[in-house]
Formats: structure tokens, sequence, C-alpha cells
């Protein structure tokens, strides 16, 4: 059985152990059709942060798939999807630095039971290409929080905006709505490589706090 089919099986009994919760989440508007607002412009290639260029170099599944500008098509059943992995890995994984997890600084890597902002993303990113969903659409995005913070989401490139999954709540929100300034993320066609959603990005520490 191919290991993405083992993923979407995993997943899907484990909402099953939660569905209460999964349903009450899934009940989440769904963003309306009108005015989708994307993360604009990309003024031009950037470095990725360092620890996701060791995760890379590990040869992560993640690292391996091949480019494709597109945008999802955010049907009720996607949306369901999104809403219910976002709050799933948020309920199940604990808050915990790099340091307290791997004793480094900086450590990018799937979470089994604890992580950081950047593995909460590549989990649900992993769970949501499980389910389906190309993983040209999910995007890892640096940014900084409200507190001039570096913080990791995940975005999703929709139909209808950008939206948002964050380790720090379980309402999707679209990009313009969190608040957020939002310094670089992947680039749908590489990757391994990033864009800069600023005219001056530098790098930023993302895995010094839990959150």
């Amino acid at each position: 059985m191919k290991r993405r089919n083992v993923i979407a099986i995993a997943l899907t009994l484990a909402m099953a152990l939660m569905a209460d919760r999964a349903i009450a989440a899934a009940t989440q508007s769904a963003p309306a059709q009108v005015q989708p607002a994307s993360i604009e412009p990309e003024f031009s290639p950037t470095l990725p942060p360092i620890g996701y260029v060791a995760f890379c170099a590990r040869g992560e599944d993640e690292c391996q798939y091949q480019g494709k500008v597109e945008k999802l098509q955010l049907t009720g059943e996607k949306w369901d999807q999104i809403v219910q992995v976002n709050t799933y890995v948020n309920n199940t994984i604990r808050p915990a630095t790099d340091m307290e997890v791997y004793g480094v600084v900086e450590y990018w890597a799937y979470p089994v039971d604890a992580g950081d902002c950047e593995d909460f993303a590549l989990l649900k990113k992993r769970y949501l290409a499980g389910l389906g969903i190309n993983p040209d659409e999910l995007l890892m995005t640096v940014l900084l929080d409200e507190k001039g913070e570096g913080h990791a989401v995940l975005t999703v490139t929709t139909d209808q905006g950008d939206l948002v999954l964050d380790n720090r709540r379980n309402e999707i929100l679209r990009w313009d709505h969190t608040g957020y300034k939002f310094l670089k993320r992947q680039s749908q066609q590489d990757p391994k490589k990033w864009v800069s959603l600023q005219k001056n990005t530098t790098q930023v520490l993302v895995g010094s706090k839990a959150n």
C-alpha cells in the first residue's frame, strides 16, 4: 500500500476517535466566495529557513514533489478536510520548543507528540497531501506575529484566497485577516526554493518558542 494511502487511513481512524471535536470544528463557515485575496506580490527568490534546508537534506518526502502553479478549488469537502486536519493536529500535538524536544535551537521535523510552529505546519501538510490535496497548494510560510516575533504557518492557496493554518488557533483565517506580516514562503514551482513576500527579507528564527 502506498505511503500516502496509509497516512490517509491513519488520519481517518484518528479523526473517528475525536469526531465530536472534528464535527464541531467543521461548522466554521468557509470564506465568502467574493473578492478572494492571495498573498502578493512575490518579490524575488530568497534564502529558505536554515531548519528547512536541513530538513530537506535528510531526504524528507515533503521536499520531493513537482511544483506547479495552481490554486485549490475549495469545495465543501476540501474545506471540511482542511478544518478537520487543522483542528486535529492542534489538539493532538503539544507545543514545545526544538530545544525541549531535540536539544537544538532549530530543527524542522514531523512531530510525534510535541513540536513547535513549523512542526505543526509540516504535519498538516503531510496529512492534507495524504487526503489528496496537491502539495503544490500547501506552502510552508514564515512571518512575523503581532509581537514582531518569528512564526511559521501552513498557507493553502485556494480560489477563494490564501488560507492560514495556524497552531495558535483552530479557526481558519484568510491571510489578510490574521494581523501577521508575511515574510516568505515556499515557491510553488520548486518546494526547495523560497520566495520573498517583502522587498527585503532576512533569515528569521522560528523555532525559539513553542508557538
